[in-house]
């Protein structure tokens, strides 16, 4: 009789309102902690005021995507800025659209 392992994973459900530091940013994103650093200054990532640098649950969403137009891509982190805000447009743009009346 043959015995079968299983395996179990488990995980946080990371909310819009949840506050995420530099470090949770990174180990999340499986980046090192200067990229993070990188995609404050260049826009992609706002930091909440604080003391120590704090991120809401927005910012991983974007970062992830970041890290994927950079590994996959091979887009830059100033080329990643402009895709994000970019798509973010175009996403905000269809939700109007689908809330007017008469269209669709």
């Amino acid at each position: 009789m043959s015995t079968q392992r299983r395996s179990v994973t488990l995980g946080h459900i990371v909310e819009e309102e949840d506050a995420l530091s530099v470090d949770d940013l990174s180990r999340l994103c499986a980046v090192e902690r200067s990229f993070i650093l990188e995609l404050v200054q260049e826009g992609v990532l706002e930091v909440q005021p604080a003391t120590e640098a704090r991120f809401v649950g927005r910012s991983l969403r974007r970062a992830r995507l970041a890290v994927r137009l950079q590994r996959d891509l091979g887009v830059n982190v100033a080329g990643a800025a402009l895709v994000i805000e970019l798509l973010e447009r175009i996403e905000t743009l269809e939700r109007r659209e689908e809330n007017l009346p008469g269209v669709g």
